[in-house]
């Protein structure tokens, strides 16, 4: 029976409430249709609006101080990848080590706090602030759907009084109906009338508190990181002090690889390397004299100590020299000779000059007139690859041993790297005669001066 019972009220209520949204969606259809009064209320409308802008703002605040978040999370990761790549190049022997590993301890535990704090004081407070959205809310949509059954049950009141034969009981009937819902919607209106001004004001301090809170967070952050950056700083210039006054012996590595082209450092070539990797010494000091006996190997190998410098350009005697050596000739203790070194520091022997003639562009300047040399414009002198090289890049050429390469000037100086050279492939330039396109860098110590 009690089972049956409790069905009843279910079924009871289900049928009342669907009853509800019936007369509810009746009373709509006439107002619109302009039938039936509404009952206006535009300082609470104004409510309403100043609500659901606060609710849009509250939800764009979360959303980027969420993004916010992310990033500062993302900005320890990547710091904290940067100091394990310092730690692993900091090598064992190096001054500074301990403290440059404690200050990356310091700057992962830095990141953390500060991205703990900003949780817990910023993002913690925008949650519960946004929390209590929700709930006034679902009031505001209720207290107007208690306004619907107010205006209905007072519409309904109106008519039966208003009906040529009144029914004193239904008339007696609607008229509790319509204080019943008066007295709902009135409860609910006036409870919402006192929170959503007190709700819209306290928007000025919750965004002051929110944003001082980050402010003051972020500049703690960057001062103590700035210390660590100073700390680490410090470290690294007495590293480079000592650096400067000491030698650190580095060994050479073999490599497969081309030479990369961020530092123009050719790596040597496969074939022709000694079994033995002698020692390479940084830090600046004098390299051995050729009068040492320790000659320089012409072809590239793992001997080079550091990358390899290009030679300077040929130097000619001035027009002033060339005019003291034609008034020399008239003395008997003049012998002239010009010397010109190679890259292997080896020099042409010494000439006696009868009429002076000197290359300058690839063209002959003498007494008797002057002639145009099928080189290229700003030529300075031959080699000839002694090994293949492929060329990484498309401004670098692609040598097969034997190949003979005209060596010019870089149009920029300072575009030039340690060990390489500016060049065209003579069979190229026989073919085209187009400088820029056959032009290009290559490794000198895969070349030998061959003029």
């Amino acid at each position: 029976m009690a089972e049956m019972g409790s069905k009843g009220v279910t079924a009871g209520k289900i049928a009342s409430n669907v009853q509800k949204k019936l007369t509810r969606a009746q009373e709509k259809v006439l107002q619109k249709l302009g039938k039936a009064d509404e009952t206006k209320d535009e300082q609470f409308e104004q409510c309403v609006q100043n609500f659901n802008k606060q609710l849009t703002e509250g939800t764009r605040l979360q959303k980027d101080l969420r993004t916010y978040l992310a990033s500062v999370k993302a900005m320890h990761e990547a710091s904290k990848k940067l100091n394990e790549c310092l730690q692993e190049v900091y090598e064992p022997d190096w001054p500074g080590r301990d403290e440059a590993n404690k200050i990356a301890e310091n700057n992962d535990l830095l990141w953390l706090d500060y991205h703990q704090k900003l949780v817990d004081q910023a993002l913690l407070t925008m949650d519960t602030y946004l929390g209590q959205f929700p709930d006034i809310k679902s009031r505001i949509a209720k207290r107007g759907r208690k306004l619907v059954d107010y205006d209905s049950a007072r519409h309904h009141y109106e008519s039966l009084q208003t009906a040529k034969k009144k029914d004193e009981a239904k008339i007696a009937k609607a008229e509790e109906e319509l204080i019943k819902a008066q007295k709902v919607f009135e409860e609910m209106n006036v409870d919402l009338q006192e929170e959503l001004p007190s709700l819209w004001n306290s928007r000025v301090g919750f965004y002051v508190n929110t944003f001082q809170s980050i402010a003051g967070l972020e500049e703690n952050f960057h001062k103590e990181m700035s210390k660590l950056n100073q700390n680490l700083n410090d470290v690294l210039v007495s590293l480079e002090k000592q650096h400067g006054s000491n030698t650190f012996t580095v060994k050479a590595q073999p490599s497969d690889n081309a030479p990369a082209k961020g530092n123009k450092s050719p790596s040597p070539p496969p074939d022709g390397s000694p079994a033995a990797t002698p020692e390479i010494r940084v830090n600046h000091e004098p390299e051995p004299s050729a009068a040492a006996g320790a000659a320089l190997p012409k072809s590239p190998s793992q001997l080079r100590k550091g990358p390899p410098v290009p030679p300077p350009p040929k130097h000619t005697p001035s027009k002033e020299v060339k005019q003291e050596q034609i008034l020399s000739l008239f003395d008997d203790t003049f012998v002239p000779e010009i010397s010109v070194t190679t890259p292997s520091q080896s020099s042409l022997p010494a000439v006696v000059v009868e009429t002076f003639s000197a290359t300058v562009n690839g063209t002959v300047e003498g007494g008797g007139g002057a002639g145009r040399l099928d080189l290229p414009p700003g030529f300075m002198f031959k080699v000839q690859a002694q090994h293949d090289y492929v060329a990484t890049d498309t401004d670098e050429l692609q040598l097969k041993a034997g190949d003979v390469v005209l060596v010019i000037p870089f149009q920029n100086p300072e575009e030039q790297d340690e060990g390489w050279l500016m060049g065209v492939k003579e069979s190229d330039w026989n073919q085209h005669k187009e400088l820029e396109k056959c032009r290009g860098v290559f490794p000198e110590n895969f070349t030998e001066r061959v003029q």
